[in-house]
């Protein structure tokens, strides 16, 4: 999604060439690389219509295709999106298609219903243009685990990376179902590690943020598959240094992880460090609908790791993230009261200070979601 011209699907000769040979040099580079799972959707504006103008130009049988597509309250309507993608990409099949965005109880309804979006893809799989069916998630642990017990499907997207460890039971149930795990953008939604704080750089020494993440992530044998999030060919080249590390992460990761440990209980203190997600609530059980979970992490990151720019990436997208990023921020908090849904929190003193800090430290202006760019 990091390579497309535009959010938005606009004919392809308003394509500007300069865009277009930089997505094709990247999947050539790509292959060089050894890489060839290529990864789009069709939330992802010209991606697909772009990449159709490239992927005729491999042998079929060595790209590893997925596409994506967002769930419908009709399934005609996921039908309709599906065939479109096809087309775009100029393929008779693809190898993999995720249902992208099962996060809540309604697109979890939508798609695993009968007759619902699940079905379409299985009669997609019966017809020859699909091998594998998967889903995509930003949601809470809980549905992205009751999706994997459906037993349904063969692979999942989701997010997990250093920062962000809280879908490891989701990870685990996944394992036993015998699902492929894909992380989705450990380098972007992980940190902004291409454009990391010189502490943090420093915390991760001798390595890259971005090869201690990977190596991190690929550290656990239960992770497939990680989205490098390419823009341009050179992106590629400091993930490759990931891999001359593989067989020694168990000596190389330890003191990375110790340092960067110790230094989140030396900048939080201890007892917040170990208790702060404890007791907290959903957003949909707090007043405002406040992100309280979310927005406490970010403070934390931002202390912790001087994880600033990416605390104001994130934060500001409250409000405007859907369910995708659902919650809004801490911005009122004179004229709320927390004390009720905060009854089962040991820092329940705390917290209405802590979010007001965050809020001013990382507030500032609304972001879109990109495909809203």
């Amino acid at each position: 999604m990091r390579y497309q011209h535009k959010w938005q699907d606009i004919p392809a000769h308003k394509i500007p060439i300069e865009n277009q040979k930089n997505l094709e040099a990247t999947i050539r580079r790509s292959f060089e690389c050894g890489i060839n799972h290529i990864e789009t959707a069709r939330g992802y504006g010209t991606s697909e219509m772009q990449l159709g103008q490239v992927l005729p130009k491999f042998p079929r049988e060595q790209l590893i295709i997925q596409t994506k597509v967002s769930p419908s309250k009709d399934p005609k309507e996921f039908r309709r999106k599906f065939h479109q993608s096809l087309a775009f990409l100029q393929l008779d099949y693809v190898d993999l298609l995720g249902i992208h965005g099962i996060n809540n109880p309604e697109t979890f309804d939508w798609a695993i219903r009968p007759g619902g979006c699940l079905d379409e893809a299985r009669k997609f799989q019966d017809q020859g243009k699909v091998r594998f069916i998967g889903f995509s998630t930003h949601g809470p642990t809980d549905v992205i685990t009751k999706t994997i017990e459906t037993d349904q499907f063969d692979y999942v997207n989701l997010h997990w990376y250093y920062i962000n460890q809280l879908n490891w039971p989701a990870i685990e149930a996944a394992t036993r179902h015998d699902m492929g795990v894909f992380i989705i953008s450990p380098s972007d939604k992980g940190g902004r590690l291409y454009d990391p704080p010189k502490k943090l750089v420093e915390l991760c020494s001798p390595l890259s943020p971005i090869v201690f993440n990977d190596l991190f992530c690929l550290s656990h044998p239960e992770v497939h598959t990680l989205s490098l999030g390419a823009s341009k060919p050179s992106d590629f080249d400091e993930h490759l240094k990931t891999i001359e590390l593989y067989y020694r992460y168990d000596e190389i990761l330890p003191p990375i992880l110790e340092r960067l440990e110790q230094e989140a209980i030396s900048s939080l203190g201890k007892d917040w460090f170990t208790t702060w997600q404890i007791g907290l609530p959903n957003p949909e059980k707090t007043p405002n609908n406040i992100n309280i979970p979310v927005i406490l992490w970010l403070r934390n990151l931002a202390i912790a790791y001087d994880l600033v720019e990416y605390g104001k990436m994130r934060y500001n997208l409250l409000g405007n993230g859907g369910h995708w990023f659902p919650g809004q921020k801490a911005d009122n908090l004179e004229q709320i009261d927390l004390s009720e849904c905060l009854a089962n929190s040991p820092n329940a003193d705390k917290i209405p200070t802590f979010l007001a800090e965050a809020d001013q430290m990382l507030g500032g202006g609304e972001v879109k979601r990109l495909s809203q760019s």
